[in-house]
């Protein structure tokens, strides 16, 4: 179990650089009447930050016992598999879809550039990292 607590600090932080690099590409940003003036760049960030909560989730997942081969790989996977390991939390799971559809979906794939949906994908993100991250320490 201390092997698989040293993998999850590993997941923990690389979600953390993950979501640090995603605020420093927004940054590049101009904002002009609360839309993000270059979708290049917002996709990209919003694609690392989903990037980073998956990572966050991997690292929870570790923690509960889940194989490193057998982490989900689909959006549909992590929501079943965070059912059987977390009780229920409907904070994460609200949080959950929000990065989901705001960052992934909206930003990433549909190059969505609403400062609004964006911010509150980025909150969300943030507070699953940290929520996940603490049960490591």
């Amino acid at each position: 179990m201390e092997n698989n607590k040293i993998i999850a600090k590993e997941y923990f932080e690389q979600a953390e650089r993950y979501y640090n690099n995603a605020k420093e590409t927004l940054k590049k940003v101009k904002i002009t009447y609360r839309t993000y003036d270059d979708s290049k760049y917002v996709s990209e960030a919003c694609g690392t930050v989903y990037l980073a909560m998956l990572k966050a989730l991997d690292g929870y997942l570790i923690l509960q016992g889940v194989e490193k081969e057998k982490l989900p790989d689909t959006y549909q996977g992590y929501v079943s598999a965070l059912k059987r390991k977390l009780a229920h939390n409907g904070k994460i799971k609200s949080a959950l879809t929000e990065v989901y559809q705001n960052l992934h979906v909206y930003g990433y794939y549909r190059e969505g550039v609403s400062v609004g949906m964006i911010k509150l994908g980025l909150e969300s993100a943030k507070f699953i990292i940290n929520y996940f991250s603490k049960s490591a320490e």
